[in-house]
């Protein structure tokens, strides 16, 4: 494993300790190129504008100065808003200037907010103009720790500080020599960052990070992936989630020099890959599933599947004698995807290897990480060099891992050790307890490890399915065989209890065009029947017995997802009657 840690890594791996040297580094590093591409509404139109790694170390020490001078330092400090220029400033200010951040979760409804807001004990609250309702009936209420409320956007509130007056009051302090800032003695090993866990299963966890808890994924990342100061990332996944902070905001963009361009929107993304010219795209496995389905869809339509299919072993096969011409071949295909996408990230979630394949076959890197929230997150990466499709990588270098109670075909449950892994869960020693055990962190997730040290996830522990007979079902594995079918958008397999055993049972989302398109005029209940036919031919066909889908239950309503498009299982098991 050493020999191929020392053949992938690009330079020396980083020695980081805290956040203050990670933006120093980059102010020093790449100083007047641009760090952040965005687009701010005047008069009715969307005008972009740019901030340099420079300007964004400046906002950075005014915004954390004028906090410091209200008495915030050691305080906490809560954020949630779109992913914005201002969200990365303030996380880093907070992060820098002695206190600790809360990143909230967006899609929070308002019960959930006020709920994490009086959990966490937040001090201060900064927020877009999205969530002014809420934070003034929470401010009217008063049961909460928040002494300062700040908005992004202007507001006609005068309880309410406008951001931009904030980071201005920090640098006229500055200006006037208040530079508390620069004295500020960070603690690397202390609770920095607190985020929520996403709650699929249960309730949500506060989990506490310190800076060398993420500082070393940071570190680490070099011998797996590098990015380049010529990179433009599109940030999409939701910036309080640990995944798209880390690769996208820490790593791609402040440690390697990579340029953050905020996408407008879900629909917009595509439209976005071509005006920023994205390079680097972070995303998790569903939404790649539905690109690449709409490239396939859009290949069949021009009658050129054959044709593609073709050239694909053409292409595929020059590639593994180290002729690579796909990015010239499939250019057309690369245009439909922004036309400079080299590098996709993707984690969350397994993705079907058919997909991982499909997308590398045209010329675009595909690497998959795997992780979680209370391990700052990656426990394991595909490298640049290095790649298994369908696998999860390699060990991150500064860890460990080994696979519990690993039973006859050595799956079980995956155990890491390392900086990374979290200090605990706030004010729940019952659960920490549970997760950590002699330095080791329980991850919950089942997988095992090829001959070659590649990890391999079967799915969450809580979600295999035993049998009375002792046999072991892992939803992942038959998900992954029915969301192939054209006909389905997604699909949930879990087990009915039924007399002391369980029925396996599939949820699957149909796609309406698509069943329109093959089976026009039928009723919903005719497309019950049809499905149920395809899963017996198609796949109860090709597994064992024990296996076997037996019921299953259709419907064109999105499953229940946390907003880096995970299925909220437990609400989804509610819904059902389960």
């Amino acid at each position: 494993m050493e020999k191929r840690w020392k053949k992938t890594k690009n330079h020396e791996m980083g020695q980081l300790k805290d956040f203050r040297e990670l933006v120093n580094r980059a102010v020093e590093k790449y100083g007047n190129e641009v760090a952040f591409q965005y687009k701010v509404k005047k008069n009715g139109n969307k005008i972009k504008e740019s901030r340099t790694f420079a300007e964004y170390g400046e906002d950075v020490r005014d915004l954390a100065t004028s906090l410091f001078n209200r008495g915030f330092q050691g305080k906490r400090v809560a954020l949630i808003g779109e992913n914005r220029y201002e969200w990365c400033t303030t996380y880093m200010a907070v992060a820098t200037g002695g206190m600790t951040i809360i990143p909230l979760d967006k899609a929070l409804p308002e019960v959930e907010i006020r709920s994490l807001i009086q959990r966490s004990k937040a001090n201060c609250i900064v927020f877009d103009a999205k969530y002014l309702e809420i934070f003034q009936k929470i401010k009217q209420e008063g049961n909460t720790d928040l002494m300062l409320y700040v908005c992004m956007d202007p507001v006609d509130d005068p309880d309410i500080l406008y951001y931009d007056d904030l980071k201005a009051e920090g640098r006229k302090l500055w200006e006037e020599g208040n530079h508390q800032y620069d004295q500020i003695t960070i603690q690397p090993d202390k609770m920095t960052v607190m985020l929520f866990t996403s709650g699929t299963t249960s309730i949500a966890k506060a989990v506490m990070l310190s800076q060398k808890n993420i500082c070393s994924n940071v570190n680490a990342m070099p011998y797996f992936v590098l990015m380049y100061d010529t990179d433009v990332l599109l940030s999409f996944l939701p910036m309080h989630h640990t995944f798209e902070c880390t690769i996208s905001f820490l790593y791609g963009c402040l440690y390697c020099g990579a340029t953050i361009a905020f996408c407008d929107g879900l629909k917009y993304i595509v439209d976005n890959l071509k005006e920023y010219g994205v390079t680097v795209f972070v995303a998790v496995p569903l939404m790649l599933e539905k690109m690449y389905k709409k490239v396939l869809k859009g290949i069949d339509k021009q009658g050129k599947t054959k044709l593609i299919q073709r050239m694909l072993v053409l292409t595929n096969g020059l590639n593994k004698i180290h002729i690579d011409i796909r990015r010239k071949v499939y250019q057309p295909i690369i245009e439909n995807l922004g036309g400079k996408l080299r590098l996709v990230l993707y984690g969350g979630a397994p993705m079907e290897k058919s997909t991982i394949l499909g997308l590398a076959g045209f010329g675009i890197s595909m690497v998959q990480g795997y992780g979680l929230t209370e391990t700052s997150p990656v426990i394991a990466a595909e490298t640049d060099y290095f790649k298994r499709p369908g696998s999860s990588g390699l060990i991150m270098v500064n860890e460990e891992v080994k696979i519990d109670k690993p039973n006859e075909e050595e799956i079980g449950e995956i155990v890491v050790k390392g900086p990374n892994v979290m200090l605990g869960y706030y004010e729940n020693e019952e659960e920490t307890n549970k997760v950590l055990k002699d330095g080791w962190f329980y991850t919950g997730d089942m997988g095992r490890f090829d001959k070659d040290g590649f990890l391999y996830l079967t799915g969450r522990k809580k979600e295999v399915i035993v049998l009375k007979n002792g046999k072991n079902i892992y939803p992942q594995e038959i998900e992954f065989l029915i969301n192939k079918l054209d006909m389905v958008e997604e699909c949930m397999v879990y087990g009915r209890p039924k007399n002391n055993d369980y029925v396996i049972s599939a949820k699957i989302v149909y796609n309406p065009e698509v069943m329109e398109e093959h089976y026009p005029g039928k009723t919903e209940k005719e497309y019950e029947a049809i499905i149920w036919q395809v899963i017996k031919e198609k796949i109860n066909a090709i597994m064992p017995n024990y296996k076997h889908i037996k019921e299953i239950v259709i419907t064109k309503e999105p499953l229940i997802k946390t907003t880096t498009q995970k299925v909220k299982r437990a609400e989804e098991l509610k819904k059902l009657g389960v």
